[in-house]
Parts: C-alpha cells; sequence; structure tokens
C-alpha cells in the first residue's frame, strides 16, 4: 500500500491512490496536505529509502525531492531544489490506512529554498 502511494505521487495521481488507500477521515487531511505540497513543488518525487512493518502499523522512510515553484508555508516561490529525508508511520485497519504521523527535516528544506538565513549570513 505505501508503495503504491508513492508510486501516484510520482506521477502526479496521488488524490487518486488517497482515496483508494485512505479511509475518508484520514483521505480529507492527507488530499489537502498533498495537495499544497503539490502546488509548491510541482515535480514533487517521493523514494522509498526503507520501509519496516509491526502489526497494523508501517514505518517508512523516504527521500522527498522537488523545485519550489508555488507558494509554500506563506513565502513566494524560491525556484530552487530541494532534497530532504521524511519518517511516515501509517496505521492500517481493513485494508485502508486510518491514521499517519510524519517526522520531516523541515529546516534543511528551509535552508536549502534559501529560506532560512545561516548564523554566518548574518554576521
Amino acid at each position: 500500500m505505501v508503495r503504491r502511494m508513492v508510486e501516484a505521487i510520482n506521477v502526479c495521481e496521488e488524490a487518486e491512490a488517497v482515496e483508494e488507500l485512505f479511509v475518508p477521515r484520514a483521505a480529507r487531511r492527507v488530499k489537502r496536505l498533498f495537495a499544497e505540497f503539490r502546488s509548491a513543488f510541482p515535480d514533487w518525487h517521493e523514494e522509498v529509502v526503507q520501509l519496516v512493518a509491526e502489526g497494523d502499523t508501517v514505518a517508512g522512510r523516504f527521500r522527498c525531492s522537488g523545485t519550489h515553484r508555488g507558494e509554500f508555508l506563506g513565502e513566494t516561490p524560491t525556484g530552487k531544489r530541494m532534497e530532504v529525508e521524511e519518517v511516515f508511520f501509517l496505521r492500517a485497519e481493513g485494508g485502508r490506512f486510518v491514521d499517519f504521523w510524519a517526522l520531516e527535516d523541515s529546516l534543511g528544506r528551509m535552508r536549502q529554498l534559501g529560506l532560512l538565513q545561516s548564523r554566518s549570513s548574518r554576521q
């Protein structure tokens, strides 16, 4: 199911896959998140680095990349490319995901996009 989601993201079909793979309550949340990300990074790409499953939960480590071409977190597009690692936990019931949690390198993403100053550039 996770690999199916990643494949869908990489061919810009994530909205359809979310409907298929997530229960409605979770799907609304995920679709909103993915739509915001897709509008900011039209060439968004995910790569599975590692997947581990235990019971009803899957943990995945992913490499996320894209070019900042649309507004992101209130910031105008920089045209810069970013690549960061993310970790997602997804819980399934009855063949569909019912919940998810994400940890991502937001600081690294913002630095790569030029949206944060480093200490040396402030001096």
